[in-house]
């Protein structure tokens, strides 16, 4: 698809809460307004099944090995510090071929159906399964119950995260810009919104398989450094993008999965980043051999750094995800990355009738439908592990207008199915255009200064 904005400056891109007896606390970096708590299965409290030792790679002293019957479950007992929402991954095997689904429940109420934990390989490789879901203040239950004779995985923990205002942990964060389009101070557009996280654009190579700002600007110790630092001193926190529709993709220039995941780490540490977004678009999108590449390193990247998040961020059609982007959903699966936000863009449709809105709930049903078959999800769980990142105002089609009650009839489309991932391009543009103005820095439409914001900035979750 066609991204003229990226070339004008490079790309744009479960429940369970196992209360164990002695929970561990996670340090999660700078300014990061989540708590982490690690509840490991053997102190839960166990419903047909044991716990067993015989299996390499669990992380406490054993693991649950549920009994092969429906109505087996484990149940933690998780302590949050204020009610809202919380990102809660469970941790576990499946040496099968066969899905072993779980519905899971806070405090007696399911919030999440048949939740898949396919196989994984053998019983000493484990995975993680991710469901977002509302905890108490103070003390609650959490529940993952087998649905099927065949019984639940083997279990070793339970991470719960306890996320931030607006939506899921770092959900709502607009892309900036600081190398194009006359960007805004993001401490004015926090102080002015309420908003906490930014994606900021765009994590290139430097002809070879090394991370620099647009490819060209230091990693560290240049301006860049000196706005997130200052991000991070408000009380907010930021997502690094790779990729978008020009310039050296990493994708491409790093010759092997472990090298770009080596690059990708790169900039993880030197940010101490809690969540990465690859706005994967151009010949790094549609070229199969690239796309498993990103997949694998993605893979390393979520074994390698427990909690932190992935978002994929890929172009669409009005009805969902083209075959390329179907292809790398499956690719996904097949990998067993779990993803915490497989994100479309649903503009430059070249060619379109009817309202923006109307058409970004549609393409984001059909990416729905897309995960749900990949994965073996329910939709209920498909709904939390999608995104959506729209254009605000004009786009790159001549005839295309995304309008604020566009964005309020995806905000809807967001908390009716509590979506993984809900942003914009960009931070830049929200705001009307002056004299002189060109559509990178403004949005092209009559609006109040960061009104596309403020409108996304009312996502809960």
């Amino acid at each position: 698809m066609r991204r003229n904005r990226w070339r004008t400056g490079l790309t744009a891109l479960a429940v369970g809460v196992t209360a164990a007896l002695t929970p561990i606390a996670l340090p999660i970096g700078p300014a990061q307004a989540a708590t982490t708590t690690v509840y490991q299965a053997e102190n839960a409290t166990v419903s047909q099944g044991v716990v067993e030792s015989n299996h390499a790679g669990y992380s406490g002293t054993g693991f649950v090995n549920y009994d092969n019957v429906s109505g087996s479950y484990v149940q933690w007992s998780v302590t949050a510090a204020a009610a809202g929402s919380a990102t809660l991954t469970i941790r576990f095997s499946n040496g099968t071929t066969t899905n072993r689904p779980m519905n899971i429940a806070v405090n007696g109420t399911t919030v999440a159906s048949g939740v898949a934990f396919n196989g994984t390989g053998n019983w000493d490789t484990w995975q993680d399964v991710t469901v977002t879901a509302t905890l108490n203040a103070g003390a609650n239950t959490v529940r993952a119950t087998a649905t099927t004779a065949n019984g639940g995985p083997n279990v070793d923990r339970l991470t719960a995260v306890e996320n931030a205002a607006g939506g899921p942990s770092m959900a709502v964060a607009p892309y900036e810009y600081f190398g194009w389009g006359n960007p805004q101070s993001p401490a004015s557009v926090m102080s002015a919104t309420g908003i906490k996280f930014f994606t900021l654009a765009f994590m290139l190579s430097d002809g070879g398989c090394n991370p620099l700002w647009d490819g060209s600007r230091p990693l560290t110790g240049g301006d860049d450094q000196s706005k997130i630092n200052a991000i991070r001193a408000a009380g907010g926190d930021v997502i690094v993008s790779f990729g978008g529709w020009s310039g050296n993709k990493l994708g491409e220039k790093c010759s092997s999965a472990s090298a770009l995941a080596g690059a990708y780490q790169k900039v993880i540490n030197a940010y101490q980043l809690k969540a990465i977004d690859v706005d994967i678009e151009a010949t790094e999108f549609s070229n199969a051999t690239v796309r498993q590449r990103v997949i694998n390193a993605l893979k390393t990247i979520k074994t390698n750094n427990p909690g932190i998040k992935t978002f994929i961020t890929f172009g669409t059609t009005p009805t969902g995800p083209d075959a390329d982007g179907v292809d790398l959903i499956k690719k996904g699966a097949a990998a067993g990355l779990d993803n915490d936000g497989w994100t479309i863009m649903p503009f430059d449709f070249g060619g379109h009738t009817g309202t923006m809105g109307a058409a970004s709930v549609s393409a984001a049903d059909g990416l729905k439908n897309a995960v749900k078959s990949a994965y073996g999800y329910s939709d209920a769980a498909a709904y939390t592990k999608i995104g959506i990142s729209s254009m605000n105002g004009k786009t790159d089609e001549a005839d295309e207008t995304v309008t604020l009650a566009d964005f309020q009839t995806i905000l809807a489309y967001a908390q009716q199915h509590h979506i993984a991932r809900l942003t914009f391009w960009s931070i830049n543009r929200d705001r009307a255009c002056g004299a002189g103005s060109d559509a990178d820095s403004c949005s092209g439409v009559s609006q109040a200064p960061y009104a596309y914001t403020k409108i996304l900035v009312q996502y809960t979750g």
